[in-house]
Formats: C-alpha cells, structure tokens, sequence
C-alpha cells in the first residue's frame, strides 16, 4: 500500500519501492505535472505526452486544464528551442516543486546540450527530497542520471541511445527492450510514440481508465500498451508479435558487435533458456542462435552495399571473428563473398 497525501500543500511520506498516488481532490486538478525542456528537446516526446493530459482534463476536445494541468518550467524564462527548430516559451520559475505530482524532464540531442545546469539539478533535488516522482522523456533519463538522481534505479532508454547511455554513464544497466520503466519514485521512457503511453499510465492511475482511453483514441492510438511493451527499433525480417521473441530480438540488436549468448539473453529478460529456444521455434520455426546468425548476416549484407567499409571491419561491426569468417557465413547464406557482392558487375556489349 501507498500513503495518500490529502492535498498537494501537504506532503505524505513515500513508502521505499512505491510510486506515490493521489486519491482524487475535492477542488482542482487530480493530475498537475511541470515539464522541463532540455535545449534541442525532442518536440514530438514532448507534444505527445502534454497532449494526453490535455485530452484527459476537459470533456471533449475543450482543452481546458479541467482534471488535469501542466504547465513548462524555467530559470530564466527565455524560449527554449527544439531539435526541429521550434520554440516554447515557458510559463513559470521553477519555484516550489512542491506545487506538481509529477515533474517531467524531456531531452532531446545529448551532444548540444552537455547539462541541463546548476539551477535545474538543485529544483530536481529539491523535488525528489519531497518524495515528487522524477519523469525522465527520451534522453531526459541522460539529465536525471547526470544530477546524480537515478543511482540505484532502473531507467529505460531508446535502443538508438542504449550504447551512448553505457559509454557515458558506467555501472548503470539501463532497459532499452521496453517502451518505458516505472522503479519506485522514478518514471522513464524511450520517447516518441511512448511518452503517449508513458502519460497515459498518469492518467489512469490518478485520474481514471476512460479519461486516458479517451486521450489515445482521440490521438489515433489504439489502446494504452504496456510497460514491458517493447521497444520496436530497426526494421526486422523477423516479424513476429511474441513479446518474449520480440524482446529477445532487440536485446540480439543491441549487441550485434557482441554477440550474446541466449542464456545471457533469458537471464536479462528473467525467463529460462529453454523458454526461449521454445517461443522461438513456436513464433518463426527457428532457433535464437540462428535468428541472431540471419541478423548478423543480413546488417553484413547492409553495410557490403551501403558503405566503404571494408570487409574486415564490417566483420567487426557485425560480431564475426574475421572476415574470413564473414566471408564463410556469407556465402552459405547468399552463395557468395562479400567481396564479390559488392563488385560491380561488367556491362555486356
């Protein structure tokens, strides 16, 4: 169980390992959240979660922050501009982060923006030490984890960001097989698409199923997904809609230039080998260590004919041994060698 505080003026301690609830208010919203936009935010993670709260607040499509409010933070007011150019002009200091249920960071490109800065880390710890739950949108887990506010906590992360996430953060295991992560008091998702589903999970829990079903349809979405949802990442010709081969099948992405093995896989997903060897089979008539073979070999084939690469190197890139190897494997598979595949073939007169 949870304790519920009675009004947002006044705090309730936070049981470890729960996420804190509000029961529904008397008077005012039954969901407040204050966003923070790193520079060159992803404008699209952004929109989408806003967008559910503003569809959940009012009846129809009003608008009006009826059930649910939210409003954009900032230290020095100035607009704040994303990664598609487009800018948003924030409506309040940071002040009290005591006046929101949740407080939601969204990132967007790491490489321009390095920090979010000393103001923003102290208003983030501030809230945290009041036991408000701390959204991390996109790369905003990047600036959770840089203000020294996801020790010890699951985080999740884009497949496209799980290697950045390693270089740049070490002893962290972020979750990049899922669309988004709830550990406790800290809230994370990959963005995009996601952040839909990550608010949506808000309004459920705080101010009702039919508001956030209401949201997603509105938005041309189906039906709310799933934490444990995973992640789509690059285009497969594996398809399948088994969630545990799905999931499987990213981790196998991940590491392409590492394979790992499928007892390292089961272990990461907390299923048996055995399991999944028979999701496998049952899902594409295969094994995981054939599937990861085809993956291997088919991203091999990628970069043999979009790039300059040489074929050792892509034998790196790829999880071979050598290109000796490579070149073994990819003849069986395509009955022929890299080098040959990527030879220009000579006009006949």
């Amino acid at each position: 169980m949870v304790t519920i505080p009675e009004s947002r003026d006044t705090l309730a301690p936070v049981r470890p390992g729960s996420l804190r609830a509000m029961k529904p208010r008397a008077e005012g919203p039954r969901l407040s959240v204050g966003f923070i936009l790193a520079k060159r935010f992803t404008l699209c993670a952004f929109a989408n979660f806003v967008d559910v709260l503003r569809l959940a607040a009012d009846e129809g499509d009003r608008s009006r922050p009826i059930l649910c409010s939210w409003t954009v933070l900032s230290d020095t007011m100035d607009p704040v501009a994303s990664s598609s150019g487009i800018t948003v002009q924030p409506k309040e200091r940071l002040g009290d982060p005591r006046r929101f249920d949740y407080i939601v960071v969204v990132g967007g490109l790491m490489d321009e923006t390095p920090s979010l800065g000393p103001a923003y880390h102290q208003f983030l710890h501030r809230a945290a030490a009041a036991g408000i739950p701390l959204v991390g949108v996109c790369t905003g887990a990047f600036f959770l984890h840089q203000a020294g506010l996801l020790d010890g906590y699951r985080c999740c992360v884009s497949w496209f960001h799980h290697s950045d996430f390693l270089e740049e953060f070490e002893g962290l295991d972020p979750v990049a097989d899922q669309i988004f992560v709830v550990d406790r008091d800290r809230l994370t998702c990959s963005g995009g698409a996601s952040s839909a589903h990550l608010a949506a999970y808000l309004v459920d829990k705080h101010v009702g199923r039919a508001q956030a079903s209401k949201s997603l349809h509105i938005m041309i979405i189906d039906d709310a997904l799933q934490a444990e949802k995973p992640q789509p990442g690059l285009p497969l010709d594996l398809k399948t809609r088994d969630p545990i081969v799905q999931r499987a099948l990213l981790l196998m992405q991940q590491n392409i230039d590492t394979p790992i093995s499928v007892q390292d896989i089961a272990q990461k997903m907390g299923n048996s080998k055995r399991q999944i060897e028979r999701h496998f089979r049952l899902a594409l008539d295969t094994s995981p260590q054939a599937a990861f073979l085809d993956m291997r070999l088919d991203f091999a084939r990628h970069l043999v004919e979009n790039s300059q690469k040489s074929v050792a190197q892509i034998a790196v890139d790829c999880g071979f041994c050598d290109s000796s190897h490579l070149s073994r494997m990819f003849r069986r598979r395509y009955g022929c060698t890299p080098q040959s595949f990527r030879r220009p073939v000579a006009v006949q007169d």
